[in-house]
């Protein structure tokens, strides 16, 4: 029986990955170069460096995925890659690299949602089963997908404001912890217990989400302090943001799962990572839920990678969505 190959190229950020999948769940190769240690310096992503830096990795990566795979350009069936949305500059760097290939090895050319290969990452751990509720949780978006099939995306609910990733780190800032500050936040919490009162978000659709507040809030709590020359213990405050923040979370997730009652609850993106989530989801919301399989992918497949591109590639490729060579990056591209 044939088997489907993909090569997938992800840049949206500040990784720079490639990947070779087999039939959307198999993992020949992956290859990641994180700029974190660049960033670090200037507090968060500066898409300039970002860019730059993307363009002086992308042919190395390229080169060692293939060697680790050992496959050629040739081997494979089609190359994907995401369009958007990230960094305009960042994708850029990937789009064209990926049609440079496609061109050269007249190869079909797959373009890929970012939260797609979140989503699909999850592939690698388990068949997914439809209907399906997915809770997608970075630095740059906050939603829930309802899937009632393969490649259907419907968004039931999404940050009116911050995405959570966004809100870790500006807390992260304030409290004057280093950059990437979510598992910051996610360390120093464990230490602390929730003794602070923030505010809780409000929101107007039913499965939606703020944490532009909560954020807000914490500031002002920090400035109170200050003012009326008062103490307080950092590790609580961690503590009482994360809780704030992921209740939310969790009521909505409860919410659509009363409501839809999927087969499958899926956690995807970078803020899947964090440890006090993983076990709300894999604990508490698994042992409400008992008749509803609750999935987190492994640490390595929260944060951007390309595996989860040629993850997502290879659905798309199979429902027979392909570009031509004008096709572009779309920082704001929906799913």
């Amino acid at each position: 029986m044939k088997t489907t190959k993909i090569l997938a190229i992800e840049s949206s950020c500040d990784e720079t990955a490639v990947a070779i999948v087999e039939d959307g769940n198999k993992i020949l190769s992956s290859v990641v170069a994180t700029q974190i240690d660049v960033h670090k310096e200037f507090g968060g992503v500066v898409p300039e460096v970002a860019s730059r830096i993307h363009i002086e990795n992308i042919s190395m990566v390229l080169e060692k995925a293939l060697k680790e795979a050992k496959l050629t350009v040739e081997d494979v069936d089609a190359i994907a890659v995401t369009q958007g949305p990230g960094l305009m500059g960042c994708l850029h760097v990937g789009v064209q690299a990926a049609k440079t290939l496609a061109w050269a090895y007249q190869k079909p050319l797959v373009p890929v949602h970012h939260i797609s290969g979140h989503i699909y990452a999850n592939n690698f751990i388990t068949k997914l089963q439809y209907p399906l509720l997915a809770l997608v949780v970075s630095g740059g978006h906050t939603e829930l997908v309802y899937m009632k099939d393969e490649w259907q995306f419907e968004i039931l609910g999404m940050t009116q404001d911050d995405a959570i990733g966004e809100a870790y780190d500006k807390v992260a800032r304030v409290l004057k912890l280093p950059y990437p500050g979510g598992p910051q936040i996610d360390r120093l919490a464990k230490e602390g217990k929730p003794l602070y009162t923030l505010p809780k978000p409000k929101t107007e659709g039913e499965y939606d989400f703020s944490f532009s507040g909560l954020k807000s809030g914490v500031l002002q709590f920090i400035d109170r302090c200050h003012k009326k020359q008062e103490t307080y213990t950092a590790a609580d405050l961690a503590c009482s943001f994360q809780e704030t923040a992921l209740q939310q979370i969790v009521e909505n997730v409860c919410h659509a799962l009363d409501v839809y009652q999927p087969k499958q609850l899926l956690v995807a993106g970078g803020v899947a990572a964090n440890s006090r989530l993983r076990s709300l989801v894999l604990e508490d919301i698994a042992k409400k839920y008992e008749h509803i399989e609750c999935i987190v992918p492994p640490l390595s497949y929260c944060t951007d990678n390309a595996a989860m591109i040629g993850a997502a590639g290879y659905v798309a490729y199979q429902h027979g969505q392909q570009a031509d060579f004008s096709l572009t990056a779309c920082p704001g591209i929906d799913l």
